[in-house]
């Protein structure tokens, strides 16, 4: 039930969204959404992934509220609202150690555009490195960073320069080590023919994989190239755009590794879905980065603000991520045993609930993904370059009974579509 129109004739709205479901809801609450028949949904896309809190959280909508009642729109430039340094703060509690300044604005494209630009003022370079499979946005810029699947660069060429393609490790390789140790030979060549290390501002890496299909970045892949920045002056960028606020079952992915970022990107989860972004930096980068050089009309909007404080708020609750957790691993085991069911359910792989189950085809995805929606009121969404794999990103507020709930849903459609 893909589609790419998103209302019927006459409608004033782009066809240029792609549907995942052509469900016309009216509300949301908690981990379900509601059509205008008051029909319940189970979602399990989360508004991919954003919705960290559920729907509607009465935390975060309070505080949205509370907020709009005293300033809607404070601009950075003018004047400093007091909100600002309160989700500073908070942040700087939350991310790594060598993260200690931030940067605020709307959307993960602009967060990963920012940290190109502080990236080459920081070191003087131009030139940026991500990996094969990556995606990063659809800004011009981000879309050149990005190489997950074509749709998303076809027909929008030609592209700014000074982005280079890395290989990845192939997850599916029976030999990690040797592929991971090709992986980064494929870099240390690339630096040999293409781009000079010494000219490399920055290496940008999701430690999850995220539309490529939820594929945790090795963690010998991941030294290897902080290493490697570590020995060239390169500067280490964590995406976290979907893995980040608890996503993994930590506060942030990149914890699962003994590195430190010199820059991170956040957004989705940090508000519970309200537009807002942050990128993390060492104090010592952001004081090279020329005052007045990057901003907007829009950057640490007030109500971003409060929304994050309160989505920090349940995120960081006695529990909170233990539970994310637990339900993790309830939802691995439950896809794992359903491998004995069906040979072409290849691979379940993720972290916490960042899960993805992969099959020998994108059109056994596809009908598993219908059979979930019209007959369950389960909903779920592909991923992959290939669209063979099925993500699994409910909120990190999901019960152990609503796991259970989409698993039986997920293995009736494996028995319907086999």
């Amino acid at each position: 039930m893909t589609s790419s129109m998103v209302s019927g004739q006459g409608s004033n709205l782009s066809n240029v969204w792609l549907k995942v479901t052509n469900l016309q809801v009216v509300r949301g609450l908690g981990c379900r959404v509601y059509d205008a028949n008051d029909n319940a949904y189970l979602d399990f896309t989360a508004g991919i992934a954003a919705a960290s809190t559920g729907h509607c959280h009465p935390k975060v909508v309070q505080a949205i509220a509370d907020q709009a009642q005293r300033f809607v729109h404070a601009q950075a430039n003018i004047y400093t609202h007091d909100l600002l340094e309160p989700v500073a703060a908070r942040l700087a509690e939350m991310t790594p150690d060598s993260i200690d300044t931030f940067f605020f604005s709307n959307s993960s494209d602009e967060i990963l555009e920012a940290a190109v630009k502080l990236a080459k003022h920081a070191t003087g370079r131009r030139n940026i490195i991500t990996f094969d499979g990556a995606f990063h946005g659809r800004t011009l810029l981000t879309m050149a960073m990005s190489t997950s699947r074509a749709i998303d660069r076809e027909g929008y060429g030609p592209f700014p320069s000074g982005v280079f393609v890395a290989p990845f490790p192939d997850p599916h390789a029976s030999d990690q080590e040797a592929e991971i140790s090709r992986a980064l030979r494929g870099l240390d060549r690339l630096f040999q023919t293409q781009v000079a290390a010494h000219e490399v501002a920055a290496i940008v890496i999701e430690p999850v994989i995220g539309e490529r299909g939820y594929i945790p970045t090795p963690a010998a892949f991941i030294e290897g190239l902080a290493q490697r920045c570590r020995a060239d002056g390169i500067l280490f960028v964590a995406d976290e755009t979907q893995s980040g606020f608890g996503r993994t079952g930590k506060m942030f992915a990149i914890e699962e590794h003994d590195i430190e970022p010199d820059i991170i990107c956040m957004s989705k989860g940090m508000a519970s879905g309200f537009p807002f972004a942050a990128l993390g930096t060492r104090r010592v980068h952001d004081d090279k980065w020329t005052p007045g050089s990057h901003g907007g009309s829009s950057n640490g909007t007030p109500l971003g603000c409060a929304a994050a404080l309160a989505t920090f708020d349940v995120l960081t609750e006695p529990g909170f991520l233990d539970n994310v957790s637990e339900r993790g691993t309830q939802l691995t085991d439950a896809l794992r045993d359903f491998q004995q069911l069906d040979d072409s359910l290849l691979h379940v792989r993720g972290r916490g609930l960042m899960v993805a189950c992969e099959f020998d085809s994108a059109e056994r995805a596809k009908a598993i993904v219908e059979h979930c929606l019209t007959e369950s009121k389960v909903i779920l969404m592909t991923a992959g370059t290939r669209k063979r794999t099925i993500r699994w990103m409910p909120p990190l507020i999901v019960t152990s009974d609503e796991i259970i709930e989409a698993t039986t849903a997920f293995a009736a459609a494996i028995r319907a579509t086999g």
